[in-house]
């Protein structure tokens, strides 16, 4: 994604010179212009989204193809079946076929919503994920509003007072987490808050979403118990990339000329940060957020599955042990999808926030 005035912007921005002021159509041809140029830029965006998300098609059959194991056996249970027994599976599901031709119909039913039958649920792919979906993004979400909030005021403070030492330890335990495996800061955390150390008890489940039998209120409050730990585990390892990059855009900002303007006219630091420096760097903070946006639909495969929370991530995880193939290949299509989208929409922002985009 890249932010570059193009010629037609500057030759729109110079033919509305001092003499064409007082003619409503020399007014009108500019914003003419700028339109056709936008209209160009989102076709342009919009092409390129549908391209990848075909290739997403392509290469989500033929990747998984590649994973040893014949989902037959499973299916079978290990118990002993006869040749004509495992042909028959075969045959219910479109296995006997050419791979030509199991690709073609793939694609096909795709195109139309039919993500194909799940081989160990025997229901529809896409009414599964349709039953996980709302786990993921009640988890990944709560996540995604902590993580993200916290980054971008973190990340605002540790610039504008770069060089002290609320900015050095506010980078260095950005870094530090960021680095750290998400499943294995989970782990810890379980085996610190849940299982208990020493002296210190076990406050929170070990995993899953609720413990059952609870209605109402209760209920809410027993989801919002589990979903402590991942949530905190999910926080801790991704708020530090918003900093990073908040901090990052607001530092090549700080030199402007406009910023000493403001400062010379008395307005306050505050204001200064919060009205006009924070504004005018937050287009690389736009496509990180629309991006981590994207992955929440995706969920985290290796929290969801430490945590043993019921949304995508581990479901994904739970199909590609079978292999469950028409499973893992809707999950894997959603997850890259719901990302693509998510980075179009940013695409198609950025010259709303910076009209040198895109013209």
């Amino acid at each position: 994604m890249t932010a570059e005035a193009t010629p037609s912007m500057v030759a729109g921005t110079a033919a509305a010179g001092p003499d064409d002021t007082g003619s409503a159509g020399a007014g009108r041809a500019p914003r003419s212009r700028s339109t056709a140029a936008y209209l160009r830029y989102a076709a342009g965006k919009l092409a390129g989204a549908v391209v990848s998300l075909l290739a997403v098609l392509v290469t989500s059959f033929f990747l998984f193809r590649l994973i040893p194991g014949d989902p037959v056996k499973f299916m079978t249970g290990g118990r002993p079946v006869s040749a004509e027994q495992i042909a028959a599976y075969h045959r219910e599901f479109g296995l006997d076929l050419p791979l030509w031709q199991q690709f073609t119909d793939y694609c096909g039913k795709a195109l139309t919503g039919d993500l194909g039958t799940s081989y160990q649920f025997h229901v529809p792919v896409i009414d599964k994920i349709a039953e996980a979906l709302p786990n993921t993004l009640l988890l990944t979400g709560t996540a995604f509003v902590l993580y993200t909030a916290l980054g971008i005021v973190l990340g605002t403070r540790a610039a504008w007072r770069h060089g002290g030492l609320g900015d050095r330890l506010n980078t260095g335990l950005a870094l530090t987490l960021y680095s750290i495996p998400s499943f294995w800061l989970g782990l810890l955390l379980i085996i610190v808050l849940s299982v208990g150390v020493g002296p210190v008890p076990g406050l929170f489940p070990t995993g899953g979403m609720e413990s059952g039998g609870e209605t109402g209120f209760a209920r809410v409050v027993d989801v919002v118990h589990h979903m402590v730990l991942p949530v905190v585990t999910l926080v801790a390892v991704e708020y530090g990339q918003t900093l990073l990059v908040t901090r990052s855009a607001l530092l090549d900002e700080m030199g402007g000329d406009y910023l000493t303007t403001a400062r010379a006219k008395g307005l306050r630091d505050a204001l200064v940060r919060r009205r006009h420096a924070v504004p005018n760097a937050l287009l690389p903070t736009v496509t990180l957020i629309f991006v981590n946006l994207g992955r929440t639909v995706a969920g985290v495969i290796l929290v969801e599955t430490v945590f043993s929370w019921p949304g995508l991530g581990g479901l994904f995880y739970q199909a590609l042990s079978v292999p469950d193939l028409p499973l893992v290949q809707g999950l894997f299509f959603v997850f890259a999808a719901a990302v693509i989208v998510m980075n179009t929409l940013a695409d198609l922002l950025y010259p709303l926030l910076d009209p040198r985009v895109g013209r």
